[in-house]
């Protein structure tokens, strides 16, 4: 930890989530002697830890949009995987039939769609 070095601000975040962890349990008269011993305020600790919370809740909101993003991504790429399927059937469904009219032309040696009147 820093020390009296310098005010406290110019601590890393690292060090002043350390404070707030070793402060937590401690009374209000501990938290007096501790803030003089290392050169801070007791408000600064109070700052630190409410900072402290609020990005633990920002994380949760993170994680929460993740895991909703994640959901969307999953029916997305369920719904798309669906409609491969479907055309992939087609599709086999009009080479099918497109062979079958091959075969059909070759037996009769006439194209069954042309008609022609004689």
């Amino acid at each position: 930890m820093p020390g009296n070095r310098n005010t406290g601000e110019d601590w890393s975040p690292e060090a002043k989530l350390a404070v707030v962890v070793e402060t937590a349990s401690m009374s209000e008269a501990e938290l007096s002697a501790y803030c003089r011993e290392k050169g801070l305020y007791p408000e600064q600790v109070q700052r630190w830890k409410e900072a402290c919370l609020q990005g633990a809740g920002m994380q949760q909101d993170q994680d929460k949009a993740a895991q909703k993003q994640k959901r969307e991504s999953r029916k997305t790429i369920k719904k798309l995987k669906a409609e491969v399927r479907r055309k992939d059937k087609a599709l086999a469904e009009t080479t099918s039939l497109l062979v079958l009219s091959k075969k059909l032309e070759a037996l009769y040696g006439e194209d069954p769609d042309s008609s022609e009147d004689d």
